[in-house]
């Protein structure tokens, strides 16, 4: 280790000594021609970048590549407008809710062992939330409050496992409602069950699902999906359909409370 040190340091020394005679050989030929002074510049420029070599490589391997910058930002850019373009989504519900007072809200957390189970949003009592209101998206119903505290609240999914958990949806065909329960998530295809139909109700693959306002858990007329197939239970009374929502529950960043208005 020290031979390696003393190795350096006379190293340094040396370039030191050479380019002292440089300077001096410079200062005494200031009287002579271009050419002269034009090689002493050369092979002084030449010594410089060999000193300096070590010391600009490292401070070019910390700078960032601009390729590399590039790419960051437009990550940065492109989720910027994503989340933009869903607020205003949001906003736009002002405009057809005229029944309630909409408050807009941010989803704070979730747990990633429940994750069809609840959001934690950022607003609470403090701004007018209480338990059992409605929750959206532009997509259509999202949950239920199901705790609050002053600035914060708990949103329970209509995906969640809990099995007392039902909503009373309305199943239009051609005008005419046909009513159900909706109850349970299949995780793997994504679609919510619903069912208490009459199997002499004539239900189509593609008909609308809305919230009915039965039982006074939900308002009416709220959009839950679409009718994405049709099966008879093991008794063969009754119809059991598996409807397809309109949002995306992998994926949720904005949602709308329905606080009635005072």
């Amino acid at each position: 280790m020290f031979p390696k040190k003393k190795n350096n340091k006379i190293l340094y020394i040396s370039v030191f000594i050479v380019l002292f005679v440089l300077i001096t050989i410079s200062l005494l030929y200031q009287g002579n021609d271009n050419e002269d002074k034009n090689v002493l510049k050369n092979i002084s420029m030449f010594i410089d970048k060999i000193v300096m070599y070590p010391f600009t490589e490292l401070t070019h391997d910390k700078k960032e590549k601009p390729e590399e910058s590039y790419l960051i930002q437009k990550n940065v850019n492109s989720s910027l407008e994503k989340e933009i373009k869903e607020l205003k989504d949001q906003l736009e519900l002002n405009k057809t809710l005229t029944e309630y007072e909409p408050v807009h809200c941010t989803v704070l957390s979730r747990n990633r062992s429940y994750w069809f189970n609840t959001i934690m949003i950022d607003k609470g009592s403090k701004s007018g939330i209480k338990k059992n209101m409605a929750v959206i998206t532009k997509n259509g119903l999202v949950g239920k409050i199901s705790k609050v505290s002053k600035n914060s609240s708990e949103v329970k999914l209509i995906t969640s496992s809990d099995v007392n958990y039902k909503v009373s949806v309305a199943i239009k065909t051609n005008n005419i409602d046909h009513f159900a329960i909706m109850n349970g998530y299949d995780l793997e295809k994504g679609l919510m069950k619903a069912s208490g139909i009459d199997k002499t109700s004539p239900v189509n693959i593609g008909d609308t699902v809305l919230t009915s306002g039965l039982g006074e858990l939900f308002p009416s007329g709220i959009y839950v999906g679409t009718v994405e197939d049709i099966q008879m239970d093991k008794y063969n009374l009754s119809k059991i359909v598996s409807i397809k929502t309109g949002q995306d529950f992998h994926s949720i960043h904005y949602v709308t409370v329905l606080k009635v208005k005072a």
